[in-house]
């Protein structure tokens, strides 16, 4: 393809009734072609890391990665310059790439050139474009000049894309959804282009800016919070606070006064007046996280602060107004509990006006790759790795797996078995590939069939009989390996341990005395 005919093709989707995600994907595409390289990407600035929104030729976990400018000097480099910069295979820079081109399967394969040139739109750096060969010399001058040539064009279609997201963003404050494919959403944190993911997002951009009561059903880990913040900042009420109450986490003596708030003298201990959760969230949003825990007490004071927009403090004589938005979320059937007593029926249709279902990871088909490329390169960040990749096996692994866990669960797998490789002697300085049995997905299905055997000998449901761990015992021996893996990497450095692991060092020393590892 000349340099004139691609100027054209990108000139004709400019003017093309595209959808954002099409249009960027057929951009990076044609620049493959052009070029002959193995990878191209296009990346936004965020702050400060660099988010993958269209790519070609690299691994399906790509555009789940968030790329740390500080952690990539090629990449600084590229987004400080004005002009194209080329890195050529004696480069001491390490590739961001390295291992993550997928033209050769199965083998992690280094970058050995690399050329990119950083964007502008409307005179600010919006982000960078970067390619990718395995061939040495891949980039000469003509190559250069070439990027060189088609700067205008790539920042043109980067300037049309954003203006479209816009215009789309207007479009659905005013209620009105496109009819067309979705686009490239913005979200740092929501990660996701499955059907199921696209749905929901649409449908949380509709409900955002009324003031209805949403409530927020899903199973453990699939991400309720991450969703009520998004409902927040997308609603007439995102410049006043959040609040987060964990219902499960109020103790029943105390959590009239947590949400309410309670006078002086209300009881013993209560020297001073004291604001609840609601009076907090005046104006904004308080987010009710496990609302079927809260004690059927509480639940009849919250029902008349949702009828009437008021709340009393305990111990004082009068109610008073407050202005809130509530967000609640759960992962019980609230209907069954309704049915057994133990959750108010009219607190129930009241919190439900617009009930939102959050689809578990297993129905989100590819999701869970592009949600395991943002684990891969926080922990190869955190680990301190050159390179952290999916084997092709461990992937099929990723898409076969059921994920009860979810989203949480998958992080968890995902630093295990970083931490695993780098326990048994991987270099640093290497591409770390983790294989499918890293992961330990298989053990975690037996745990999962041992309990489930359980439940149903338990009841007395037909089965084989055997003896089976409980599952507690299996998620303590877990945990005991793992503490074991981080110490062992770290010297037994308690304090970096507790980094690697994810964890506060005074809570890892607790749970290592709970779990026996420490006097």
């Amino acid at each position: 393809m000349t340099i004139s005919a691609i100027q054209l093709l990108l000139v004709a989707d400019l003017v093309a009734d595209l959808p954002v995600a099409v249009r960027l994907q057929r951009l990076v595409g044609s620049l493959r072609v052009h070029f002959g390289c193995g990878a191209v990407a296009l990346l936004k600035l965020e702050q400060e890391h660099l988010r993958p929104v269209a790519v070609d030729g690299l691994s399906s976990d790509a555009l789940g990665r968030r790329f740390a400018v500080k952690d990539h000097p090629r990449l600084a480099a590229i987004l400080q310059r004005r002009g194209v910069t080329c890195f050529h295979h004696d480069s001491v820079l390490p590739d961001p790439y390295d291992g993550l081109i997928a033209e050769r399967a199965g083998e992690p394969m280094a970058v050995h050139d690399c050329m990119g040139m950083a964007l502008d739109v409307e005179g600010e750096r919006w982000g960078v474009i970067t390619l990718d060969a395995l061939e040495v010399g891949a980039f000469g001058a003509q190559a250069q000049s070439d990027m060189a040539e088609l700067a205008c064009a790539v920042e043109a279609a980067v300037r049309v894309t954003r203006l479209e997201s816009e215009i789309r963003g207007l479009r659905l404050s005013a209620g009105a959804l496109p009819a067309g494919a979705p686009e490239q959403r913005e979200d740092s944190e929501i990660l996701g282009q499955s059907e199921a993911i696209t749905h929901l997002l649409h449908e949380l951009q509709v409900v955002a800016d009324s003031e209805l009561p949403v409530l927020l059903l899903g199973e453990t880990g699939v991400g309720k919070e991450l969703f009520a913040h998004r409902l927040h900042r997308l609603s007439r009420r995102a410049s006043k606070p959040l609040v987060h109450v964990n219902c499960a986490a109020l103790p029943e003596s105390l959590a009239e006064s947590e949400l309410f708030g309670h006078a002086r003298g209300a009881f013993s201990g209560a020297v001073n007046d004291r604001p609840g959760r609601f009076e907090a969230a005046e104006g904004g949003t308080l987010f009710l996280d496990e609302v079927g825990e809260l004690p059927l007490s509480i639940q009849a004071k919250l029902l008349r602060t949702l009828q009437n927009g008021e709340i009393q403090r305990l111990g004082a004589d009068r109610p008073r107004r407050v202005n809130v938005r509530v967000i609640a979320a759960t992962n019980r059937s609230l209907r069954e509990h309704v049915r057994d007593g133990s959750f108010r029926a009219d607190l129930y249709h009241r919190l439900s006006v617009y009930p939102i279902p959050i689809p578990p990871l297993r129905e989100r088909g590819n999701d869970v790759l592009l949600l395991a490329g943002r684990f891969l390169e926080l922990n190869r960040a955190r680990l301190g790795l050159r390179s952290l990749r999916l084997s092709a096996a461990a992937e099929e692994a990723l898409r076969r797996y059921r994920w009860p866990g979810n989203v949480r669960e998958l992080e968890h797998v995902i630093s295990r078995a970083a931490l695993k490789a780098v326990s048994r002697g991987a270099n640093r300085k290497d591409i770390v590939t983790l294989e499918a049995d890293m992961l330990d997905l298989d053990a975690l299905e037996m745990a999962e069939g041992a309990v489930a055997a359980g439940v149903d000998q338990a009841v007395g449901a037909p089965g084989v009989s055997r003896s089976v761990a409980p599952l507690h015992e299996v998620v303590e021996a877990s945990q005991r390996k793992a503490i074991r893996e981080a110490l062992a990497l770290h010297q037994d450095n308690w304090a970096a341990a507790a980094r690697t692991l994810g964890l506060d060092a005074s809570n890892l020393h607790k749970l290592a005395r709970r779990l026996g590892l420490k006097k």
